[in-house]
């Protein structure tokens, strides 16, 4: 079967599954799972307390892909959690935690944010908006698919 693809689309998908495979990279030479550095990164953009279903939203990851990274984080004293109302759990940083995401995340968002800012404003801002309008008809045409 030949999948019905532009050349430029190829390319377009090839960089994509690029960008995962850098972050795979990055996750294991950080010594993490990719979900891990996710749930790590997510913690320290959002506050402290944090639900596991916000961990979920900011990540677009499964409940269960976030549950087991999170039982990892807290086997490895990473993170420690709390039952908050119902079947809500709250996240917190260990001071063990918080010195993991100071020496992977931290160093991980600068690089990310100098490879951003090296692009002009102009190229930010069409970046920014080609990505969003991609994402918003990607979601349009598959609707029928979810």
């Amino acid at each position: 079967m030949k999948l019905c693809t532009t050349p430029l689309f190829q390319a377009f998908d090839r960089m994509f599954k690029e960008e995962m495979d850098l972050y795979h990279d990055i996750a294991q030479g950080l010594g993490l799972s990719d979900s891990a550095l996710c749930v790590l990164y997510a913690m320290c953009q959002l506050e402290d307390g944090c639900l596991q279903r916000d961990i979920c939203a900011n990540c677009y990851l499964s409940k269960q892909t976030v549950h087991s990274a999170v039982r990892v984080l807290e086997g490895k004293g990473l993170l420690r959690t709390e039952p908050g109302r119902g079947r809500d759990r709250h996240l917190y940083l260990t001071p063990a935690g918080a010195a993991a995401a100071e020496q992977t995340v931290l160093p991980l968002s600068q690089r990310e944010t100098a490879a951003f800012t090296a692009m002009s404003r102009e190229d930010q801002e069409t970046l920014v908006r080609l990505t969003r309008t991609y994402l918003d008809l990607l979601r349009e045409k598959t609707r029928d698919l979810i």
